[in-house]
């Protein structure tokens, strides 16, 4: 089965703070050579959301969401 896309207004703001928080804190995401807080992945992610560039997704297989690029949905 494929993966469902979840718009980001289906899910309560602090699910959603916190499902971003958990993507920008996964070993292996890279920022490149300068240092980004927290709160700043987070901005950064929910504007890659809010420009579409990024997505959340269900997979109803592993029964988990994860975000990822427009571009990894296709």
């Amino acid at each position: 089965m494929a993966v469902v896309e979840i718009p980001k207004d289906r899910l309560e703001p602090e699910t959603l703070r916190r499902l971003i928080e958990e993507y920008v804190s996964r070993e292996g995401t890279d920022y490149g050579q300068r240092d980004y807080s927290l709160d700043q992945k987070i901005a950064d992610v929910m504007k890659q959301i809010d420009g579409g560039e990024a997505v959340i997704v269900y997979d109803p297989d592993s029964e988990s969401c994860n975000i990822v690029t427009r571009e990894q949905l296709q």
